[in-house]
């Protein structure tokens, strides 16, 4: 099932962790069993992109390796165990790579090879390079066909606007693993974030209360405008983190009995007290999903005597993205910059797209590379 391939393509590239990347050119990657060539056409760049590259964050990746994470491009061509994908079709590049017999083995290309023996056999050998490039090889499981003619032509959406799956899905998959459902009470902290921001979207399209915590005021009515405009029927409260974490439980109390929380407390805040008011307001048989990097105690009497389930949670499954891209394409997201205001830039301009990216962050807001 192989079309006819440039001989060459541009990529981005790291060769060693804090050097510049650079644009090369490249051999074009050749389809094997179990995989796709895909022509990218949006690559995300994630708020914390910069920071892993110039080592910043201390993630483990071999170098050198073209950069990137999830993308939106078209199958350009296939394995010849491929079944169901077909040459030109748009589909979803989805960074997390698992291991085919053992599922538990999950890394992010490009992002990081993971911390296992076998995460890392896989980043080094087999699945390496990211989405920064013309053209990417990729598993098949990896790429999640998108219903074109909907999502693009009836609703709207543009190739860069798609790239915005890459922050909800995180969440969506915290969400469907705590079995949030229509009508639940949800607490996102903090909120203002890429990822909590996306939360907050993501639990309103899936019919719950929201919310939504966070220290930036401005960024919270931010936030609640944003999905109340795209959303108007939307059920969106703010709650203002103090430190105190008595006073934060009352306030979030105040709202009535809380059914869930989903933390996305970047490294900065490991010490913040608010999740355990968080989890201080849950009902009988509450339900958290650990999504961040918070140092959290909470009260044994309060867990155990509640009842509450306390779940880590590491992105996402493939049946999660498969499931919510039937929502997008149902059209329960809002449109336009309602849903997302996308900042694009080249290959060449990465490193005005990973300064962006850095700043550009929050409810509805992201950057893309279009190669």
């Amino acid at each position: 099932m192989a079309a006819t391939l440039p001989t060459q393509h541009r990529a981005l590239v790291l060769d060693s962790i804090g050097a510049d990347l650079q644009v090369k050119t490249l051999p074009m990657p050749q389809p094997t069993s179990g995989s796709a060539i895909v022509q990218i056409v949006a690559a995300g760049a994630l708020s914390y992109h910069r920071e892993i590259y110039n080592g910043q964050r201390h993630y483990p990746l071999a170098t050198p390796m073209v950069g990137g994470y999830s993308a939106i491009g078209r199958i350009a061509a296939l394995g010849p165990d491929a079944t169901a994908l077909k040459p030109g079709q748009l589909a979803f590049v989805d960074c997390v790579i698992r291991g085919r017999d053992d599922p538990s083995i999950l890394y992010l290309l490009g992002v990081s090879e993971g911390y296992s023996a076998a995460s890392r056999k896989l980043a080094r050998e087999v699945w390496r390079d990211g989405t920064l490039a013309e053209y990417a090889k990729v598993p098949l499981e990896n790429c999640i066909p998108l219903d074109e003619a909907k999502l693009c032509q009836s609703l709207g959406y543009s190739f860069q606007d798609l790239m915005y799956m890459g922050y909800l899905l995180v969440p969506f998959g915290g969400l469907r693993d705590i079995k949030v459902e229509p009508g639940d009470t949800v607490v996102v902290c903090p909120a203002t974030g890429g990822f909590g921001g996306a939360g907050v979207q993501v639990a309103v399209a899936m019919g719950a209360r929201v919310i939504a915590m966070g220290r930036n005021e401005t960024e919270l009515a931010r936030l609640q405008e944003h999905v109340r405009k795209g959303t108007p029927w939307a059920s969106v409260e703010t709650v203002r983190i103090t430190g105190d974490e008595a006073k934060d439980t009352a306030v979030l109390q105040a709202y009535g009995p809380v059914d869930a929380v989903l933390d996305f407390t970047p490294p900065a805040a490991a010490k913040s007290t608010h999740l355990k008011s968080a989890v201080a307001a849950l009902r009988y048989e509450g339900r958290v999903s650990l999504m961040g990097f918070v140092d959290f105690s909470v009260s044994d009497m309060k867990v155990v005597g509640s009842n509450i389930t306390l779940k880590g949670k590491l992105m996402y499954s493939r049946e999660d993205t498969l499931q919510f891209v039937k929502m997008l394409e149902r059209g329960v997201f809002p449109r336009g910059q309602d849903f997302v205001d996308t900042k694009t830039f080249g290959l060449d301009d990465w490193k005005q797209a990973f300064d962006a990216a850095a700043e550009w962050t929050g409810v509805g807001k992201a950057v893309a590379l279009m190669p």
